[in-house]
């Protein structure tokens, strides 16, 4: 069998590809390639049996490949590669599209291969990816991505407190009492939040669930007093807008 490794991370195909050598002597051939475009190419010149596809990668993330192929049959295997929390993994058994969570697990691998390559035969692999498509969707429509050191994270809109700016960074506090810093701007989430009436933009450097506001004190200025004891100002030419939300929602 062939194979292909499509990983933007030069380590993280390297890894593999010696996973693969050690462990899985029925696959004999592994091409590679660093974005989804080059991957593309690949495929269809080499036709390799099993994909081993990340889904975040700059410019496309894997789960386009079904863009790429929409005049041509997919007559190869997908496993997704990925650093997704257990929030995405429900997608995946969802859509009964195979992924191995990284780091890879030997023993995950061997069995992920061994079951591609009994559905070789099978025709099924747009719809699942379709499904898989569908179920993230979805997943998207009450919950947030977060970029952390180790992946991503998928939070419900319910279990953050605050969005504050940090420079070219912001810090997401949590209901749980954790904070993360996220390589985002506040912008970021202050538009992708835009149409969600849980979350108000009472100043600058702040975005707040009102759900989890608990007191609104004068002093200093108008502030408004978190769950988690932290106090939020309003911005001066935000303060009546801010009060006829609270007068309405409240």
């Amino acid at each position: 069998m062939k194979a292909i490794i499509i990983d933007d991370e030069k380590r993280a195909r390297r890894i593999l590809n010696v996973l693969i050598e050690e462990e899985c002597p029925e696959i004999d051939t592994v091409f590679e390639a660093e974005n989804l475009v080059d991957g593309v190419e690949i495929i269809k010149a080499k036709k390799p049996d099993i994909v081993f596809l990340d889904i975040e990668m700059p410019n496309h993330s894997g789960l386009q490949i079904l863009d790429f192929f929409k005049k041509d049959p997919i007559n190869f295997q997908i496993i997704f590669t990925t650093a997704y929390g257990h929030y995405a993994i429900e997608a995946f058994k969802l859509s009964a599209v195979d992924y191995l969570l990284k780091p890879i697990d030997t023993k995950e691998m061997k069995l992920a291969i061994l079951k591609a390559s009994n559905n070789l035969e099978e025709n099924f692999i747009k719809q699942k990816l379709l499904n898989l498509e569908r179920n993230f969707e979805q997943l998207a429509l009450n919950k947030i991505a977060l970029e952390v050191p180790k992946g991503i994270r998928f939070v419900s809109h319910e279990d953050i407190l605050i969005f504050e700016a940090d420079g070219a960074y912001t810090k997401v506090y949590l209901q749980n009492g954790k904070t993360e810093l996220i390589c985002k701007t506040l912008k970021h989430f202050s538009e992708q939040l835009s149409n969600k009436p849980l979350f108000y933009k009472p100043h600058r450097s702040f975005v707040i669930n009102l759900k989890y506001m608990t007191e609104i004190t004068k002093k200093d200025g108008l502030q408004v007093i978190m769950s988690n004891n932290k106090s939020i100002p309003i911005a001066r030419e935000r303060k009546d807008e801010f009060m006829k939300i609270i007068n309405r929602v409240f």
